[in-house]
Order: C-alpha cells, then structure tokens, then sequence
C-alpha cells in the first residue's frame, strides 16, 4: 500500500478557497447541489464509457446516495459512477477550478452526449468547506481494482493515500460538519433539511437520489420529454407544485432552442392575476435552471418586465452552475434566451387570440394593464404589443383589436380616435367629448387603465411610422368634423361672438387660475359644458398620476367650452349680459359638473351640493 503523500493546492489556495467561497457562493445550501450535480456527472460518464466497451458494464443500479450521522455531524454523498484514479484527483481536486468536466467534453465526440452533462466539478466542490472543516474523498475508477482515499481541510494543502477496496466504482465524499452558532443557522444533518434541499435543488436530476432506502427526487424534468409524452393532467399538476397556485393555468409554452445555444423551457400563463402583481413591478416568474440543476427562482433577467406575469422554467445547457446574479446581466447567453422566450410568448398570444378569443379575453382582463406597459418599455416590440391589445370602443360591449377597429374605420379619418380617462368604464361613456364623434357615426376607443394615459401622451414617439396614429379626442384641437363643416360652425360662432363675451369675462374672472380659454362651442350635443385640455397640455389624469408618483408637474390650465345651443348656456348668456348677481353661482354648476366627469372633486364640494339644492328647489316651485 502506497504511504499517505501530501500536496499543495495550486494559486496561492489558501488565500483563493477563501475568496471563491464568499463570492461565488452566498447561498451555503449550494454546496449539496454541487456535490449531487458531480455525482450526477460521473454517472453519466460512467454510461457513456459503458456504451462504448460493454466490458466495463457493472451489474450495480446507477444511483446517489445520501447519508447522515447527526451524532457524528457527518453528511455523505455517494455514487457508483466513473470515480477517479490518483492522477486525476490531482488534476480535478488538486487545482482549483479544474474542471474536469469541461476535459470531459473535449474528448467526448457526440454532441447529443455533451449536453446532458452537468457540473464544474472542480469549483463545486470547494463549495463545501461552506459548511465542512475537513471532508474525505474514498473514489475507485471505472475498469480499475485500485481505490484512493483524498483528504482537506481547505487550509491550503491535502493528502492522497491509497484506501481500503472500494466494492464497486464510484466516489464517496464525506463530510465534517462544523459547528455553528449562528442564530438560525441549519443542520445539515438533519433529515428533513436534507430533504428540503434536494427537493429544491436536484428534484429533475435524472438518476435516483437515495436517502434512507426512499429515491427522494421525482427524476422528472417534464420540459425534457417530447410534447407528445405529457398529458394536459401533467402541465397543469407541474404547474400547480411549481406556483402553489391551485387554480389550472391559462395555457403553456413549450420551448426547445438549439443552435449557437441550447436551452429548453416550459412556460405557463396563469388563469387569474396574483394579488400582489402590481405591488411587485420587480418581481418575476422564471425559475432558472442549468442541465435540470436547479440555480434561483424569479430571474428577472429572462423575461421582460411588462411579462411578469408569465410562470415557468428555462432550463439552459450553455451556462456554468456557478453564475450569480450579477454576472446574469451582462451574459450574452441570457440576452439570447430572454429575446427568444419573449418571441415564444408573442407567438403562442397571437395564436390564442386567433383561435380562442374568449380563452384570450380572460388573459387580456387579467394581465392586458401589465402587458401594454411594454409599448412605454419596449419600442422594438411594441407594434407587436399594440396588434395584442384589446380595447372596448363606443361602438358596444364587445372587445376589439387595432386591426378590427381600422376594418370599421370611416373614410378620410385621421386616425384611430381614443379617450382616455375615468376607470369606470361607464362613466368615459358619459363624456362630453365623446358627443361631436358619436354624432358624427365615429368609433372611438374608450382608454380605462392609467398606463393609457401614458401611452397616449407619447404615442407619437413610441409607436412604429406604419401604424395608424392614435388621436386623443379629449385635445381642444382635434374636432370630429370636416373643413367645410368647420368653417360653418365658425361663421355661427363669430355671429354670437359678442354676445358671448359677457359670459366669457366672468368665467375668466372666476376661474382664471384654472383656465387657459373659455370657449364657445357647437361640438357638444346634450351637454352644456365640458373641460378640455389644452394643446400640449396633460391630462388631469395624468397629472395626478405625476403627482402620485412623487413628481411635480405644473398645474395645468384647460379649456372650457359652452355649449351655446344648449338652454342652460342660452340662460348663462342672458344673464352675464344683463350682469345679473346670480351669474356666478349658476356658472359654477357646469363648471363643477365638468369636473366630476373627468374623476375630480369641485374645490368646494360642500358649495356645489347647496347649489344643486338651490337649484332642485326653484325648478320644484318651492
């Protein structure tokens, strides 16, 4: 038997061990994901080295076993995979960073082969000293009798001896737990932390983790098996344990990229919205995966954030075990991956809107508010967005799409005509300003969500040059009618131009601060006044949201129209004329009514309920 020699780690190890554990690894649950995925490795070599000389085919059942002594505050991990000989402990344990499955793979020659195999094993391993203050490697190479046994205390050196006759092939790493004191600190001996983990980490390893006589791992990976294999029970049981939503999914994703890089994934769109979606605009649903391995969960860098709402896996063969957060965002391969799944969602969107409208509907009301975020956050894809987009318009109760709405548009109009405003549907049905459109036979949509404001106020800037402009119908400068039809309404209006000019300087004298204009107008029909806001200006709406969000826009001066045609005005008229004492207090009341419709509160609530009053009791004859 050879005597115990002692080694040196390469590269200052000491110092290293050190520095790669703090950085690398902040999780020090990692350290038995490591351990598995090796073990997992040298399973796989083991096969291959079988299929190509049957001579080394062993009669043991591939598999990782774990146990613990909690008396002895030992953990081991054992396999009957390909094992090491004494040159290459040296190679793969004696470096740091020495991966010996990146040698693997250039001397592998079938690609199908090389991506099945998982591991850095020389990084990995060190992960232990997280945890361990010595740890023992007892490893027997496939085809050979002789078995050596490695030790460390990750203080910069390590021994190799020969050992006691393995039975079988494979590697045995045992570890020495130290103590630790920390509060909350977790046992690593126990059973049922060893449990949690796995089922965390290496619950889609392919080979059977063994612990206590149980396979403890479900060995499933469903975004493995071909579409054909899986039934619709098993997506949507797969969903359920992934999301611990009980509710079925809306639909799924399956993905499948090879090329320059290879990555597999199952998505889901959830039926219902969780509660916390718009309170967590950080927050995603992609659990990272690598070669079934499992790294974080909510990996915001998959997906684009107006596609929070999608849940699911991507499962990726190019990236190491060993990527944090942080070099996520700047790794190419995730910029790949992120464009492609986002084209697979766009793709499978367009298909349920195509052939199950009301399944796409239920999507839309659900998650519609979040998705159109992306036209704001996302100009490359936005046109795709706006052709997803459902939207309610004047015409009926139905959803419509852009391209539906541009089928119905009348000839010679300007643009696809919007109003945003109010979230009650009902009551942006009630505006004034919808009244010259609907009279004229327009359709225009009906904007409830705040991002619609957003979207409005920057179309021009965000939205492709082939599509049709979206025209905010609430500006004081867009007009439902025609030139000549303009200019008719003009020659009236200049008729009662100086009757109008009484009524006009006591609205500018009574509400100057908040008006830019008083107007008078023929563009309503059954109203008597509205508020406009003024070209270039922002909405109220928004200029609240602003406000809201911690900015502060200047206040806004709007315009008011009256409607001179309507008996109300006709009164106004008269009564600004003869400077009737009770002008104002009539005045107010439109003014006031105005505001209402656009989601404000009068500035005196408690004045306009007694002028309501007022007004109840003298039409009453009281």
């Amino acid at each position: 038997m050879m005597s115990e020699e002692k080694f040196y780690f390469q590269s200052e190890a000491a110092e290293l061990l050190k520095m790669m554990i703090s950085s690398v690894y902040s999780n020090k649950d990692i350290f038995l994901r490591e351990l598995i995925s090796n073990a997992s490795d040298a399973l796989d070599k083991r096969r291959i080295e079988c299929l190509k000389d049957s001579e080394l085919a062993e009669n043991e059942k591939p598999e990782i076993k774990i146990a613990a002594d909690s008396e002895k505050k030992t953990l081991t991990v054992s396999d009957n995979g390909i094992g090491m000989t004494r040159d290459e402990l040296i190679q793969y344990l004696g470096t740091i960073a020495k991966s010996g499955t990146k040698e693997f793979l250039k001397a592998a020659k079938n690609q199908d082969t090389q991506n099945e195999l998982i591991g850095q094993f020389g990084v990995g391993f060190y992960s232990v000293f997280m945890v361990a203050d010595k740890v023992e490697v007892i490893t027997r190479k496939l085809g050979t009798q002789e078995t050596y046994r490695f030790e460390s205390e990750g203080d910069g050196s390590y021994t190799i001896s020969e050992s006691e006759q393995r039975d079988e092939c494979g590697t045995t790493v045992t570890l020495h737990l130290r103590e630790n004191s920390e509060e909350g600190a977790k046992n690593y001996s126990d059973e049922w932390t060893i449990r949690s983990i796995i089922g965390k980490y290496s619950d889609f390893i392919s080979w059977p983790i063994v612990f206590k006589d149980t396979t403890i791992n479900s060995q499933k990976a469903i975004w493995q098996r071909p579409d054909s294999e899986i039934t619709e029970e098993e997506y949507k049981d797969f969903y359920k344990h992934l999301t611990h939503d009980w509710r079925d999914p809306l639909t799924h994703i399956k993905i499948n990229a090879e090329g320059s890089t290879n990555f597999k994934g199952l998505l889901f769109i959830p039926s219902e919205a969780p509660f916390d979606l718009f309170m967590n605009p950080e927050s995603g649903g992609i659990s990272l995966y690598i070669n079934r391995v499992f790294i974080m969960n909510d990996c915001k860098d998959l997906i684009a954030g107006y596609m929070r709402f999608v849940r699911g896996v991507i499962d990726s063969e190019d990236l190491p075990l060993n990527i944090s957060r942080e070099i996520l965002q700047d790794e190419p391969i995730i910029r790949v991956i992120r464009r492609s799944t986002q084209r697979k969602i766009f793709a499978e969107l367009k298909k349920l809107l195509a052939n199950d409208r009301e399944k796409y509907i239920k999507f839309w009301l659900a998650f519609g508010r979040v998705f159109k975020e992306g036209i704001m956050q996302d100009s490359e894809h936005a046109k795709n967005i706006l052709e997803l987009a459902l939207f309610r318009t004047t015409n009926n109760d139905e959803w419509t799409t852009l391209a539906e709405y541009e089928s119905r548009m009348k000839d010679g109009q300007e643009g696809i005509y919007c109003l945003a405003g109010r979230d009650n549907l009902s009551s942006l049905r009630a505006s004034p300003k919808l009244e010259q459109f609907t009279a004229k036979g327009y359709e225009v949509l009906l904007l409830t969500d705040p991002v619609d404001e957003v979207i409005l106020a920057e179309s021009s800037f965000v939205l492709p040059e082939d599509m049709k402009k979206l025209v905010n119908i609430a500006s004081d400068s867009v007009s439902a009618y025609t030139e000549d039809e303009k200019k008719a309404n003009d020659e009236k209006l200049k008729e009662s131009e100086s009757e109008f000019e009484p009524l006009k300087a006591k609205a500018l004298e009574i509400f100057g601060d908040k008006l830019e204009a008083v107007k008078p107008s023929l563009n309503l029909t059954s109203s008597p006044a509205c508020l406009r806001d003024s070209a270039g200006g922002i909405s109220l709406r928004m200029e609240n949201m602003l406000r809201a969000a911690g900015q502060n826009p200047p206040p806004q001066k709007r315009v008011l129209e009256l409607n001179i045609s309507h008996p109300v005005v006709k009164k106004l008229l008269k009564m600004a004329k003869e400077n009737d004492a009770k002008t104002e207090e009539v005045l107010r009341v439109p003014y006031d009514q105005s505001l209402i419709l656009e989601g404000a509160v009068p500035d005196d609530a408690a004045g306009f309920v007694k002028r309501i009053d007022d007004l109840m009791t003298l039409a009453l004859g009281e």
